[in-house]
């Protein structure tokens, strides 16, 4: 499959499983998931009835009080009290073997490429970390109005450029990925992705 590079129309050579290939909806819901249940913390913590301070004493005596029988001060009823299932720190990574992964990352690519969300140019550099000069040139690849209308655009590169990085630090709606990063999360939630030629064939190596 040729692809028409939008800033000087020559053509670049893709595999069509990259490019090509069905999307498989079930199977990206699964893998974005996955992610992003991967960067939760998983850390929070509560603490039972054996683990707050205190409650050590016997309120008050077990007969002659009119009072309800109470062992400890510390128990789930009262205030103070611990958790009855204290939630404590767990993982909530979910297993995604290569095999799925590398099928949603061609489903996605694919489906950004038909509905025309994919942009490929020969290079995207800026001289200068100048937001100005990012600007410019992003304007010309997915509209002069792209700050405005588009919600995420995603710029992949072939390797981290610092002055790239730094010129897109100042757009809210604009990021900033080398190849290697690129996952279907950050796809996925993309309006426009403007990718370089080398950062593509980077990508068909690591999807087919």
């Amino acid at each position: 499959m040729k692809v028409k590079l939008r800033d000087n129309n020559k053509a670049v050579e893709f595999a069509d499983s990259m490019l090509g290939a069905e999307l498989n909806e079930p199977l990206v819901h699964q893998v974005v998931t996955a992610y992003l249940a991967g960067r939760r913390s998983g850390t929070k913590a509560q603490k039972t009835r054996a683990e707050v301070s205190g409650g050590g004493r016997k309120p008050w005596r077990q007969k002659g009080t009119g009072q309800a029988r109470a062992g400890t001060s510390r128990g789930p009823i009262w205030v103070g009290g611990g958790r009855t299932f204290a939630a404590k720190p767990r993982s909530f990574d979910q297993k995604v073997n290569r095999k799925m992964y590398r099928a949603a990352m061609r489903s996605v690519l694919s489906e950004l490429f038909r509905q025309e969300r994919l942009v490929m140019t020969t290079e995207l550099a800026v001289g200068a970390p100048k937001t100005k000069e990012l600007k410019a040139k992003l304007a010309e690849f997915v509209g002069a109005s792209f700050a405005r209308d588009l919600r995420r655009v995603l710029i992949v590169v072939e390797a981290f450029n610092e002055n790239l990085w730094l010129a897109a630090r100042n757009l809210p709606n604009v990021a900033v990925l080398d190849a290697v990063s690129v996952d279907p999360v950050s796809l996925v939630g993309a309006d426009k992705v403007v990718m370089t030629a080398a950062a593509a064939k980077i990508l068909e190596e690591r999807v087919q």
